[in-house]
C-alpha cells in the first residue's frame, strides 16, 4: 500500500511541477509533438516503400515484357494509311439551282451549333463529315419522297381546310367569352384558354395547349418529332448511331425548328409580314379612319396620336411661305382631325362609354329611308327584310312576289323564244307551253291554293278568278300581275310589314351592311391647340367662297377635238383676304374624278350625277352650255357645307382636283369607256337582273329545260322557298353532330360544284365572314356571283391553272428562292443573326394599326355589295384578331406542319402518332366532358 502510494505520490507531484513549469498547455504541445513523430515516420515509410516498389516493378518489365517499339511505330503507320478522306457527293436533290444554298445551310448550321464547341475536344474531322454525310442523306430521302407526292390536294384543300378550321375555333372562342359574365382573369388568359377549350370539341382526340403554351413540353414534342423523322429519313445504321442521332435531333428541334416557329408564330412578325405581302396598295385614308373609329385597343390610338404629335411639331418648326405654307396647312389640319378622333376614341373607351354604333344610331340617329322596291331588288337589303318577315310570320307573301318575278321574267323569255321559231317556220317545241303552265300551276298550288301553307292572304275573289283562268286559258307573263301588286301593297303599307321593319333593328343592321349610316361627327369640341380645327382633315376647302365657270373653248389635240373649262376657285382665309386661281380641266378629268370619288364613298352614287356623254354632236354650243351649267352645279353639290360635314373624308380629293396643276388621272381611258358604257345600262337592269338571280335554281332550270316530270319540278319548286325560309343547308346529311364542332371540309354542300377554286372560296367566305348565319338565299346568291366569276375569268381551264400555279409554286426556282430567304434570314453575310431585341410597344401597336388598315383597304368594293360593309369589316377584323395571340399562332403552325408530314408520308400512321404525341395535354381529357357537361 506504502509502495502504490508513494508511485502516486510522486507521479503527482510530476505533473504539478511539470504544470507549474510548462504551463497549463504544454498537454496538448506534447501530444501534438506526439502526433507529428508518428505522423513523419508514417510518411517517410511510405515514400520509400513506394520507391523501392516502382524500381522492382520496372526491373520486373525489363526482365519479362522486352520492349516492340518497332512494331507499335509499324501499327500507327498502317492506322494512318487507312485515314482516307471521305468523299461527301454535294448532289442532294438533283437540281443545281437548290443543291447550292442548301449546301450552305448546311456548312453554316454544322459552323454554329457543332464545329465551335466540337474543336475544344478533339481535332480529329471525321465525326464532322461523318454527321454531314448522314444530314445529306437525310435530305436526298426527303427530296425524293417530296417529288412522289401530288401537292395539288394539300395546297388547295387540306390547307384551306385546316386554315378555315382555325379560324372557326378561334370564333367559337370570342363567342363564348363575350357569353361570360365573371371576367376575373386576364381576357387575354380566358380567350386562349376558350380557344383550345374549342379546339377539343372540334378535333375531339387532340388538343395541342400544352405545346402552345409550355415552353419545355415545346422543346419534348420537337425532339420526338425529329426523333421519329431522323428514324423515317436516315438508314438504320446512323439511326442507331445514338451520339449522332442526339446531335441532329438538338440541332433539327432547338436550332431549326424552335426559332423558326418562334418567327412565325410571333403577332409583330405576322403584322409586319402582312404590310410587306401588300404593300403595292396605296393607303386608304377611308380604311384608316375607320380603323381608328373602330379599334377597342387604348394602346393603338395612344401610338398613332403620338405619331400624330411628332409629326405636327416637325411641321410647325419649317419655315416655308408662299405655295407651301397652304400645303403644309393642310397637312397640319389632317393631323389635328386624326389627333382629335383619337382622343375622342380613347375618352370613351376608357371612361366606358362606349355603345354599339348601331344601338345608338337606331335611338339616336336620324335613319336614312330605302323604299321597298329597292329592298326587294337589293341582296343584302332583301336578306334583313327576309328575316324580319319570316319573324313576323310573312314569309309566304314575299317569297310569292320573288317567285312571281322570276316567273315573269322566264315566262317572257320563252315566249319570244317561242315567236322567234315560229318566224323562222321551225317546228315549236311541243312541251314548252306544258312547262310554263305547269310552273304557273305550281306557283299556284305552292302559295294561293287551299293546301298551301303558309298561304299567302289575299282576297278569295282574286284567287278564284285566277285558278279559273290557268284552267281554261294558256298562262301568260301577265298571268300573276294582279295578285302581285295586292301582295305588294299589302307589304307596303301593312303596320306589320314595311313600317314595322323600318322601326327595327334588323333595318338598322341593314343600314350598316349597305354602309349608310352616318358616323358620329368630332366636330365642336376644343383640342386644346392654339390653331384653328373645323373639324375636317384639309380645312382650307372649306375656305372656298365661290366658283366661276366659263366654257374656255374648242381644242383640237393630234386630231382629236375636246372642250376646255377654265375653273376659277375664290377661297377664303382666316384674316378675312381671299386668294384665287384658276385651273382647266377637260370632260374627261371630271369623269375620271367622279369615278375616283364614287368608288371611295359608294353612298355619292346616287347622290352626284356627272352630266352624260353624247356620242354625235358633242361639241354643238348649245350642248357644251348645258354641260357647263350641270358641271357647275356638280362642283356646287361637292361644296355644300352639308356635304362636306357628311363625308369630311371626300375634301382631299376636291381640293387636289380643284388644284392649280395638271390632272393625273387614276383611271385610264379603257376603265373610262367601260364606265360610261355600263353605266346607263347598269341602273335599268340591276333590278331585273337581282331578281332573276335571287329566285332558286330549280325554276330557271325547270323553264330553259325540257323535263317529262311534270309534278317534280313543282315539287322542287317548294322545297327550295322552305329550305330559304328555314335556312335549312339543302343537300346536308343529317348527322347527331352539331356542325359547328366538326372541321370545316366536313360540312361542304353536296351541290356545289366540283370545282376547286370555288370549294375553296366559299370555304374561306363562311368562315371569315360568318355568311352560316345568313339565309341561305343570301348564301345561295354568293355561291351564283362566285361561280360567274370564276367562269367568266378562267372558263373551263381553271383545274389546270391551279395545277400549273402549284408546279410553279414547287417548281426548283422557287425553291432555291426559299431556301435563299431561308438563309439570308438566319445567316445574313454568312453570319448567325442574333436574336432581335423585340420592338417598342409603341412602334409594335402603329404596325398593328397600319396593318389592320392594309387589309381593309384592299378589300374590293364588289364584296361589300355581296356581302355588306358591316360584315366585311368585321370578318377582316376577325382574321387580322386570329393572329394577335402567339399561343393560338403556334397552334396554327403546328397544325399546317401535321398537315405537310401527314401528306409527305401518307403511308405511316401520322394521325394516331400526332395523337399520341399530344397525350399529354390534360385538356384532352377533360374537354369533351366538360362540353357533355355544358
Amino acid at each position: 500500500i506504502l509502495a502504490s502510494l508513494s508511485i502516486w505520490g510522486w507521479g503527482g507531484l510530476g505533473v504539478v511541477l511539470f504544470l507549474v513549469t510548462f504551463g497549463p498547455f504544454a498537454i496538448f504541445y506534447l501530444a501534438f509533438y506526439i502526433f507529428c513523430f508518428i505522423g513523419g515516420g508514417f510518411a517517410v515509410t511510405l515514400l520509400y516503400g513506394k520507391i523501392n516498389s516502382e524500381k522492382h516493378l520496372e526491373k520486373c518489365e525489363h526482365s519479362y515484357l522486352p520492349p516492340t517499339q518497332i512494331g507499335i511505330l509499324k501499327t500507327l503507320d498502317e492506322m494512318k494509311l487507312e485515314m482516307k478522306p471521305i468523299k461527301i457527293d454535294r448532289r442532294l436533290t438533283g437540281s443545281s439551282f437548290i443543291d447550292e444554298p442548301l449546301q450552305q445551310v448546311i456548312q453554316f448550321a454544322l459552323r454554329d451549333y457543332i464545329q465551335y464547341w466540337y474543336y475544344t475536344l478533339s481535332e480529329d474531322e471525321s465525326f464532322l463529315l461523318e454527321i454531314r454525310q448522314t444530314l445529306q442523306n437525310a435530305l436526298v430521302q426527303f427530296s425524293t419522297r417530296s417529288k412522289e407526292v401530288d401537292w395539288q390536294p394539300y395546297f388547295t384543300t387540306r390547307l384551306v381546310d385546316d386554315f378555315a378550321t382555325h379560324l372557326r375555333v378561334f370564333r367559337k372562342a370570342q363567342d363564348r367569352l363575350a357569353d361570360r359574365e365573371d371576367k376575373q382573369r386576364d381576357i387575354t388568359e380566358e380567350l386562349v384558354d376558350s380557344f383550345f377549350e374549342a379546339e377539343v370539341e372540334m378535333e375531339r382526340k387532340i388538343c395541342r395547349d400544352v405545346v402552345c403554351t409550355s415552353h419545355k413540353d415545346e422543346e419534348g414534342f420537337l425532339r420526338d418529332l425529329c426523333e421519329l423523322l431522323l428514324y423515317l429519313l436516315l438508314p438504320p445504321g446512323d439511326f442507331h448511331n445514338k451520339n449522332m442521332r442526339y446531335f441532329l435531333r438538338e440541332v433539327l428541334a432547338r436550332g431549326v425548328l424552335l426559332p423558326l416557329i418562334n418567327q412565325l408564330s410571333d403577332p409583330d412578325y405576322i403584322n409586319q409580314f402582312v404590310i410587306w405581302m401588300i404593300r403595292d396598295s396605296s393607303c386608304n385614308y377611308e380604311a384608316f379612319m375607320n380603323i381608328l373609329k373602330l379599334t377597342d385597343k387604348p394602346a393603338e390610338l395612344e401610338a398613332v396620336k403620338d405619331k400624330v404629335l411628332e409629326e405636327l411639331q416637325y411641321l410647325r418648326s419649317l419655315d416655308t411661305a408662299g405655295d407651301d405654307i397652304n400645303v403644309i396647312k393642310n397637312q397640319i389640319n389632317s393631323l389635328l382631325f386624326v389627333k382629335k378622333v383619337c382622343e375622342t376614341r380613347i375618352q370613351r373607351l376608357q371612361s366606358g362609354k362606349e355603345v354599339d354604333a348601331l344601338k345608338l344610331a337606331a335611338n339616336f340617329g336620324k335613319l336614312c329611308v330605302i323604299p321597298l322596291d329597292h329592298i326587294l331588288v337589293h341582296n343584302i337589303a332583301l336578306q334583313f327584310f327576309m328575316d324580319f318577315m319570316q319573324a313576323a310570320g310573312a314569309q309566304a307573301e314575299l317569297f310569292f312576289w320573288l317567285t312571281v318575278e322570276g316567273y315573269r321574267v322566264t315566262a317572257q323569255q320563252q315566249l319570244e323564244a317561242m315567236q322567234v321559231w315560229q318566224r323562222d317556220g321551225k317546228k315549236q317545241p311541243s312541251a314548252t307551253k306544258g312547262l310554263l303552265k305547269a310552273a304557273a300551276l305550281g306557283v299556284y298550288e305552292q302559295y294561293l291554293s287551299d293546301k298551301a301553307s303558309p298561304r299567302v292572304q289575299v282576297d278569295e275573289v282574286s284567287v278564284t278568278k285566277l285558278g279559273e283562268k290557268l284552267q281554261k286559258d294558256d298562262p301568260t307573263p301577265e298571268i300573276f300581275d294582279e295578285i302581285q301588286r295586292k301582295v305588294y301593297d299589302m307589304m307596303l303599307r301593312d303596320e306589320r310589314y314595311y313600317p314595322s321593319f323600318k322601326q327595327s333593328p334588323l333595318y338598322v343592321r341593314m343600314l350598316a351592311e349597305l354602309d349608310m349610316l352616318k358616323e358620329p361627327s368630332y366636330r365642336g369640341s376644343d383640342d386644346g391647340d392654339g390653331e384653328s380645327f373645323n373639324g375636317s382633315p384639309t380645312g382650307s376647302i372649306n375656305l372656298v367662297s365661290r366658283l366661276q365657270f366659263p366654257l374656255q373653248g374648242v381644242c383640237n389635240d393630234h386630231g382629236k377635238t375636246y372642250a376646255l373649262y377654265a375653273i376659277t376657285v375664290f377661297r377664303r382665309n382666316p384674316d378675312g383676304s381671299e386668294d384665287c386661281w384658276k385651273t382647266y380641266r377637260r370632260y374627261s378629268d371630271f369623269h375620271d374624278f367622279h369615278m375616283r370619288i364614287t368608288e371611295q364613298f359608294e353612298n355619292l352614287a346616287s347622290i352626284l350625277k356627272l352630266p352624260g356623254k353624247k356620242t354625235f354632236n358633242n361639241m354643238d354650243r348649245d350642248f357644251l352650255e348645258k354641260r357647263k351649267k350641270d358641271l357647275n352645279a356638280y362642283l356646287q353639290l361637292l361644296l355644300n357645307p352639308e356635304m362636306v360635314k357628311a363625308c369630311p373624308t371626300l375634301i382631299p380629293y376636291v381640293y387636289d382636283f380643284l388644284e392649280n396643276k395638271a390632272y393625273s388621272k387614276g383611271k385610264g381611258e379603257f376603265a373610262r369607256k367601260i364606265d360610261t358604257f355600263v353605266n346607263p345600262l347598269r341602273s335599268s337592269m340591276r333590278n331585273m337582273s337581282n331578281a332573276v338571280k335571287a329566285l332558286p335554281d330549280s325554276l330557271a332550270e325547270g323553264m330553259t329545260k325540257v323535263s317529262d316530270n311534270m309534278g317534280r319540278m313543282s315539287e322542287r319548286l317548294g322545297q327550295d322557298i322552305k329550305q330559304s325560309i328555314l335556312k335549312v343547308p339543302p343537300l346536308l346529311p343529317k348527322s347527331d353532330i352539331d356542325p359547328e364542332h366538326c372541321r370545316v371540309s366536313a360540312q361542304l354542300d353536296d351541290n356545289v360544284d366540283d370545282n376547286i377554286p370555288l370549294r375553296v372560296m366559299l370555304l374561306l367566305m363562311d368562315e371569315v365572314f360568318d355568311l352560316k348565319e345568313k339565309n341561305q338565299w343570301l348564301r345561295r346568291n354568293i355561291k351564283n356571283l362566285l361561280q360567274q366569276l370564276i367562269r367568266a375569268t378562267y372558263g373551263d381551264t381553271i383545274n389546270r391553272k391551279i395545277v400549273d400555279h402549284v408546279d410553279y409554286l414547287t417548281s426548283p426556282e422557287q425553291v432555291a428562292d426559299y431556301v435563299k430567304k431561308f438563309r439570308d434570314s438566319y445567316w445574313p453575310n454568312g453570319i448567325l443573326a442574333e436574336t432581335p431585341p423585340r420592338r417598342d410597344k409603341s412602334i409594335r401597336m402603329r404596325t398593328r394599326v397600319a396593318a389592320k388598315t392594309n387589309l381593309l383597304g384592299i378589300m374590293p368594293d364588289e364584296l361589300k355589295h355581296i356581302i355588306g360593309a358591316d360584315t366585311t369589316r368585321k370578318g377582316i377584323l376577325r382574321v387580322f384578331d386570329m393572329f394577335q395571340y402567339q399561343p393560338m399562332n403556334r397552334r396554327l403552325v403546328y397544325v399546317f406542319l401535321e398537315g405537310f408530314l401527314e401528306t409527305m408520308f401518307p403511308q405511316y400512321k401520322f394521325p394516331e402518332l400526332f395523337v399520341k404525341l399530344h397525350s399529354r395535354s390534360p385538356t384532352e381529357a377533360t374537354g369533351p366532358t366538360r362540353h357533355t357537361q355544358t
